[in-house]
């Protein structure tokens, strides 16, 4: 069976299992990466999870689990000793990255362009698709105040309950022809442990995507956040609680909403046919281990 692996991505959880996807899949993986998180500071364009991402298939990526490793950072400690309320911190070699990538955009370049500049650059083999080329932003309502994610997460530290989410500019986004490429021709697609709300539904709500799911001809996959039923890292549980989902097998299976042919995860489910492994990726072994698992499930449940 040909065609690319497809993994649609977003966070550490989602890049953590494309680390492991291209020890098994090598140059025929294809990552789609959420942008809703993408922002703009200190003058240049920060794309938090396409970076995420490319960090993690380049091992490049810092102990700290975001930005490159051992990076420092000379100038965000200048801008505050000069009286800036820098709330949003960038390593010198991110903050040349993110510049970089402002000059291309402005310069006429699209998201995509600039996204495969940077895995060239590092010598990436695996290919990193932003999921549009129009912006799309993730704002936060908790508190009664509506935030961008980067603020919601930094400044108001997740804290929920949260009231409302919202991504605006989706309603003028649409798929890349690369995206598109990638999924019609996939050989199985594979929806990252990512936050379901913030880092997989942003992919899911850009225009034409999920019916360019539904039509895709290969087993679409996911691979369950939930470790022993609890959540390892980010804000899953106030999302989840927000979309009305409880923090099981059933409530990610419910979330995506009739899109998947099959769940990987350590808790089964009665909705959909159900790899029941241990999901966890706490080294390179794991993470090895649960891309290929995830992978050969897929293929099994190929017609």
């Amino acid at each position: 069976m040909s065609g690319p692996v497809v993994v649609l991505a977003g966070g550490t959880g989602g890049a953590k299992l494309a680390r492991g996807m291209l020890d098994v899949a090598g140059d025929e993986l294809v990552v789609i990466a959420n942008t809703g998180d993408d922002t703009e500071a200190h003058g240049g364009h920060v794309s938090p999870d396409p970076d995420l991402i490319t960090f993690w298939l380049a091992d490049r990526i810092d102990a700290r689990g975001w930005g490159l490793r051992d990076d420092t950072f000379t100038v965000m400690d200048a801008l505050t000793a000069l009286g800036e309320d820098v709330w949003f911190r960038l390593g010198d070699q991110d903050l040349a990255v993110c510049l970089a990538r402002a000059r291309r955009l402005a310069g006429g370049a699209t998201l995509t362009q600039a996204t495969d500049d940077l895995r060239r650059t590092f010598d990436v083999r695996a290919v990193v698709l932003p999921m549009s080329d129009e912006p799309v932003r993730t704002w936060v309502r908790a508190r009664g105040a509506w935030n961008d994610f980067q603020a919601f997460m930094i400044r108001e530290q997740g804290m929920g309950p949260v009231e409302d989410v919202a991504f605006r500019g989706v309603e003028a986004a649409e798929p890349t022809a690369e995206v598109l490429r990638a999924l019609r021709d996939a050989r199985v697609v594979i929806v990252g442990p990512s936050n379901p709300v913030i880092s997989i539904g942003p992919i899911l709500a850009v225009p034409g995507m999920r019916d360019a799911l539904s039509a895709c001809r290969r087993p679409v996959v996911a691979v369950s956040p939930l470790v022993g039923g609890e959540v390892l890292k980010g804000p899953t549980d106030v999302f989840m609680a927000w979309a009305g989902h409880p923090l099981t097998s059933d409530g990610i299976a419910a979330f995506y909403d009739g899109l998947l042919d099959g769940l990987v995860a350590d808790e089964r489910t009665d909705d959909l046919p159900t790899l029941q492994t241990d999901v966890a990726m706490p080294d390179a072994a794991g993470r090895r281990r649960v891309a290929q698992e995830a992978l050969d499930f897929a293929l099994a449940l190929a017609p």
